[in-house]
């Protein structure tokens, strides 16, 4: 009787470990299952049109959402969708690094370099405040600044872990965002002859407003092949602010947290886990540590945690929240967007 109640205490350490992990599976199974068909979405879109619109990775977040509308996932399902919510995002953020390259951005010129960071640092500030002074809490303008600013849903979706942003906040800046992302991908050719645009400038304006890069290509390919690299090369250069501005954000977002103590924070307490291995694949790519064969399979991996953390969120949206700020929402995420615009075609009459 003894014995037995000697080893239970280490029986139960396994037991216990497996049982967590058997929870986690239905939810992850159903977050994987709505990633799947928008992934289908998607690639019927691009057969269709030739190019996805609208990514899975919205898709994702919408399905979610409409099955969250007419069902609510029981008490076996969360800990999956909260997992795939949370620790799968974290995990894709991570891996966000390993596509990176320092070198090649630094090799296109200092100043289209420092011209994208001065339009990203000012369109973070203003989209920012636009949003406060509409009323919308701190976190929701932090992401629809972050999704305007340098590269749309994925930057909601790295810098969302890092705020603690709800699941209805991440929900409300990408649903928003995508639409008049769709929009812009439709629109911006018709500035060519309004504007009188080079196909250089064009590539600059578009690298520059267009928030994923699959949609710069959208955007880029009727004006040409120079527009659609340059236009690539821009949007890369955007994506590379998102490094400074998640590590930024981490910091202050800690001090949010333990300004109610005035205790000293260490170092892997301010900066998350993820964003560590963010920086260190990052710098490992610019080294060429991590080969180029190896970046393909890990962007892969990537969009697929990406998609399925999507599905996580929208299932756990409830749509009558997105009502009640969807006007304020909409104005910020347009507001910001002309700004954005106002300042990229300025700019791009300094280019030819």
């Amino acid at each position: 009787m003894s014995q037995n109640q000697a080893s239970s205490p280490a029986d139960s350490k396994p037991a216990t470990a497996v049982s967590r992990i058997a929870a986690l599976i239905p939810g992850i199974l159903l977050c994987i299952l709505v990633a799947g068909v928008s992934a289908l979405l998607e690639r019927a879109e691009l057969g269709v049109f030739q190019h996805p619109y609208i990514e899975a990775l919205v898709m994702a977040i919408l399905l979610g959402m409409a099955v969250r509308s007419f069902w609510k996932p029981a008490p076996r399902w969360q800990a999956g969708i909260a997992f795939s919510a949370k620790q799968l995002l974290e995990v894709a953020v991570m891996l966000l690094g390993a596509s990176i390259s320092f070198a090649a951005i630094a090799a296109s010129g200092i100043a289209l370099l420092a011209s994208v960071a001065a339009v990203v640092v000012v369109a973070l500030c203003v989209s920012f405040g636009l949003s406060r002074l509409l009323g919308l809490p701190t976190r929701l303008s932090i992401l629809i600044a972050c999704g305007n600013s340098i590269c749309g849903n994925s930057a909601i979706a790295a810098v969302a872990p890092i705020i603690g942003a709800t699941n209805d906040e991440i929900a409300s800046s990408i649903s928003f965002t995508a639409i008049l992302g769709v929009m812009m991908v439709l629109g911006l050719p018709l500035l060519i002859p309004l504007l009188q645009l080079s196909a250089t400038q064009y590539g600059i304006l578009a690298g520059l407003t267009v928030y994923a890069v699959p949609q710069v290509l959208a955007a880029t390919v009727p004006a040409g092949l120079v527009s659609t690299q340059i236009g690539t090369l821009v949007k890369l250069m955007r994506v590379l602010m998102l490094g400074p501005v998640v590590v930024s954000l981490s910091l202050v977002a800690s001090r949010w947290q333990a300004d109610a103590k005035k205790t000293s924070v260490g170092f892997f307490r301010l900066v998350p886990w993820f964003i560590l291995g963010f920086l260190a694949l990052a710098t490992l790519r610019s080294l060429e540590i991590v080969p180029a064969t190896v970046v393909g399979p890990v962007t892969k991996i990537t969009s697929f945690l990406t998609v399925v953390s999507m599905a996580a969120l929208g299932l756990g949206v409830d749509v009558r929240v997105l009502a009640n700020v969807g006007g304020r929402v909409t104005a910020a995420v347009t507001l910001s967007l002309m700004l954005l615009l106002g300042i990229s075609i300025a700019l791009v009459h300094w280019f030819k």
